[in-house]
């Protein structure tokens, strides 16, 4: 997101020490422009109509509010001056006031449009420090006894409903190794041939690789209710459902999907399943007469209390899946790949297939072609909750000064104005369908498999009315993220992607946004307060997310400061430091991102994960919540490494730092050159790939070339994770990018300039959107997306960006 007027150098300066800038501008030239001199947010909006807003109750609602000792506070006046901001605490931490450091003033200076020109990138100035506890998770739900052949659930009361007991189709138990590599039933298993290449499997299921338009064996066109109800039916991967009609199993909802048939319903929760690493969808309801809508596909995480249903549902429930005690993963057996139907393990669980190449060497990875996919389109939901969040505080004017005052963001509590609500018990009945289908421009859209869903997060993101090919949209609001997730999963077809952002992400019912990553109160007052003087706070979840278990990931984020001079349009971002935020999916409102810690490191270290990190898995495997998280530093010549165990993510005091020969507690300062990886990076993704045995990394440059490049890790011997068969269980297997030299920079793919001719940024690897077949679970492919100015303005239909996404195919 580069200044629009071509590239940019920025400095800083501070003590009389000029400082190289070691990570990308972003561009929010031409948007700053129009977005500054208007309003940033408004609570409630009306399009015509006259519009009813109804406060939810403290006691119903899930917002996060400002406690006090005496119970729910109301919001002060003001914060700081004469005002007394004793009542405004962070939970229970309490309220402590920083002393404030000089701010570190940046120049940015145009360069010729030169795009061979070398591009240094922001230097990020850090301020503050503070951490809080890690997260629980939820246990999984309970899920349905094969064995239950009979009634369905004696709580179905007048349903009554029997199911087919005869004829039952069993999963074939392929032959497996134990950790030990001795084979559990005393088969051995030959390595696949294929075109030369040999692999093992680790036991699972193959990716149903959903698709809008395919169809599972069996199904039509027609509706498979009444007629086969209770009968069973085989989905594309070879899992069993039981087919029930006109039942609804209410709330324990995963996100709404959207699909044209039955068995696309039921692929949906195939791959959700597949994604998770464990069988979480355990009923599929495909409700035909939505099925222009976003919400015709409904997955369920269990079958309690089923209802009778007045709606025309056609139902799936799967059988023959574990039990809820039986929540380790299996990963660490291995199990013949010849097969493609789903295995099931000793203790009832099932996993994904993931191919190793055998051997005792690395394979080196060669790009076999490619395929650009187009831009990606907007499908934003049709509902939002309509919820007034408590009124915000006004900042004493000696707050409102310009400049950085990282108390903002040290010193005050999460907005509930700010992040993506969820829609639960308390909050459903406040669902109302948006007045109109909003327009957005916006920039960034890196993300990440998580939860059975991919996610693309993006940066900043303008919201307009619908424009048409004659009128420009009208502006509606401003927030420094949002999220959208692949709701038709196009790109297993080859064609360009369809997102959507969720019914939590909406403020109002004309589409203004509440924001991906939460800001805190002072950030919002002060953002609010200058409005139309072009100075505000954001928060940029710049890099792909890092999976922390099978339901989490997490993403440091910048917290930036931007000055946009309002007649010259020109604008100075200051780095203040960097957020945790926590990410979950699978809700009715859309992922959520907790920002956990207000600030995790300073503004005057090196900038920890905002370009992104490695999850180390342990020998739980995949999805289990042991190993290791590592993070990377971009400084000027390379890439610093720090890392920490996956349960202390949000607290600085636990990580250690790579300082060239040995693990420290010390942090090494910006100049260092203790680098895991040198070279000039703008965005980067770095993964271990099965079929290769190695590691591999993926990157932009900050030459400004519109390419992609790769590289691996050239190991003396092939790479294996500690928790498949001849691997270390006990060994961190991520450390060996620190043994081993890296390959010469080779050519991945090459994209076209945005339509404006400018170069491309934001360029990210999306692990694991293609299944079985993805690079990372040791098949072919990848999913690239970048950003792509067009040079437009952002309320046409065009958009001032686009984001591209294209095909990746390893030989």
């Amino acid at each position: 997101m580069l200044l629009s007027n071509g590239l940019a150098v920025v400095s800083a300066i501070a003590a009389g020490l000029a400082l190289t800038t070691n990570a990308k501008l972003k561009d929010h030239g031409h948007q700053h422009g129009d977005v500054f001199g208007r309003f940033l947010h408004k609570s409630t909006a009306s399009s015509g109509s006259s519009l009813s807003i109804t406060t939810l109750g403290a006691a119903d609602s899930t917002i996060a509010v400002l406690p006090t000792a005496t119970g729910v506070a109301t919001v002060p006046d003001c914060f700081g001056g004469d005002c007394d901001p004793t009542n405004a605490t962070h939970h229970s931490k309490p309220l402590t006031r920083a002393t404030p450091v000089p701010q570190l003033q940046f120049q940015a200076l145009e360069l010729q449009n030169d795009l061979s020109t070398s591009l240094p990138s922001r230097r990020r100035i850090r301020y503050g420090t503070s951490k809080i506890s890690g997260k629980g998770e939820a246990a999984p739900s309970a899920e349905l006894d094969p064995a239950s052949t009979g009634t369905i659930l004696a709580k179905m009361g007048d349903i009554n409903m029997k199911l087919a007991s005869d004829n039952e189709a069993k999963i074939k138990l392929l032959p497996a190794f134990d950790a030990s590599g001795s084979t559990l039933d005393g088969k051995a298993i030959a390595p696949r041939q294929a075109d030369g290449y040999q692999s093992f499997a680790l036991r699972g299921f193959s990716n149903p690789t959903p698709t809008a338009s395919s169809v599972a064996p069996g199904a039509t066109a027609t509706s498979v209710c009444p007629v086969a109800n209770g009968t069973t039916y085989t989905s594309d991967a070879g899992i069993i459902y039981r087919i029930i009609c006109n039942t609804d199993f209410p709330d324990d909802d995963y996100p709404f999907q959207l699909v044209d048939s039955f068995a696309g319903c039921v692929q949906k929760c195939d791959a959700y399943n597949y994604n998770a690493h464990h069988v979480k969808c355990v009923a599929a309801l495909y409700i035909a007469s939505r099925n222009k809508d976003a919400n015709d596909c409904y997955l369920k995480s269990s079958i309690d209390n089923p209802t009778p249903s007045t709606l025309q549902i056609q139902g799936a429930i799967r059988i023959g899946y574990a039990s809820s005690s039986a929540t380790t993963s299996s990963t660490s057996t291995i199990a013949s790949p010849s097969s493609a139907a789903a295995t099931t393990s000793a203790s009832g669980v099932t996993s994904p297939g993931v191919i190793y190449a055998s051997g005792d060497s690395i394979i080196a990875p060669k790009v076999a072609g490619s395929y650009l996919q187009g831009p990606s389109q907007n499908a934003p939901s049709s509902q939002y909750l309509d919820i007034e969040a408590p009124a915000g505080i006004k900042l004493a004017k000696t707050l409102l000064a310009t400049g950085v005052n990282g108390d903002l963001s040290t010193s005050y509590p999460i907005s509930p104005e700010t992040g993506v609500l969820e829609v639960n018990i308390s909050t459903q009945s406040y669902l109302n369908p948006l007045t109109d289908t909003p327009h957005l421009s916006r920039d960034g859209g890196k993300g990440g498999m998580l939860n059975g869903e991919h996610l693309f997060v993006f940066c900043d993101t303008g919201s307009y009315s619908p424009p048409t090919s004659t009128v420009d949209g009208n502006f509606l609001g401003f927030v420094s993220s949002s999220v959208a997730i692949d709701i038709g999963m196009n790109g297993l077809s080859g064609n360009a992607l369809k997102i959507q952002d969720g019914i939590g992400e909406w403020s109002d019912n004309v589409g203004r946004m509440r924001g991906f990553a939460p800001l805190t109160t002072g950030e919002l007052a002060y953002n609010e307060a200058s409005q139309g003087n072009g100075q505000r706070y954001a928060v940029w979840p710049e890099s792909s997310i890092i999976p922390l278990d099978a339901s989490t990931g997490i993403i440091y984020a910048p917290i930036v400061y931007d000055n946009v001079n309002m007649a010259t349009k020109a604008a100075v971002f200051t780095y203040t430091g960097s957020t945790l935020l926590i990410i979950t999916a699978g809700g009715k409102g859309g992922p959520v991102a907790e920002r956990s810690v207000d600030k995790i490191f300073d503004q005057d270290e090196v900038e920890w994960g905002c370009i992104g990190g490695l999850r180390s898995w342990g020998a739980s495997g995949i999805g289990g919540d042991d190993g290791n998280v590592y993070l990377f530093g971009n400084v000027a010549g390379g890439l610093l490494l720090a890392r920490t165990s996956a349960a202390s993510v949000s607290d600085r005091d636990s990580f250690e730092y790579w300082g060239g020969s040995s693990w420290s507690s010390d942090m090494p300062p910006s100049l260092s050159t203790a680098y895991f990886i040198a070279g000039a990076f703008m965005d980067v993704d770095v993964f271990y790939s099965p079929r290769h045995l190695t590691f591999i990394i993926v990157y932009m440059t900050t030459y400004a070339d519109s390419t992609f490049y790769y590289r691996y890790l050239e190991a003396d011997q092939g790479i294996l994770p500690p928790f498949v068969p001849g691997g270390d269980s006990s060994s961190d297997y991520v450390e060996n990018i620190l043994k081993y030299s890296w390959s010469e920079q080779q050519l991945l793919f090459k994209a076209n300039p945005g339509l404006s001719g400018k170069y491309i940024y934001s360029g990210g690897a999306h692990l694991g959107y293609y299944g079985s077949n993805d690079i990372v679970n040791g098949g072919t492919k990848m999913l690239l997306s970048w950003t792509s100015p067009t040079g437009l303005d952002p309320s046409t239909l065009t958009s001032e960006y686009q984001i591209v996404t294209a095909e990746v195919d390893f030989a």
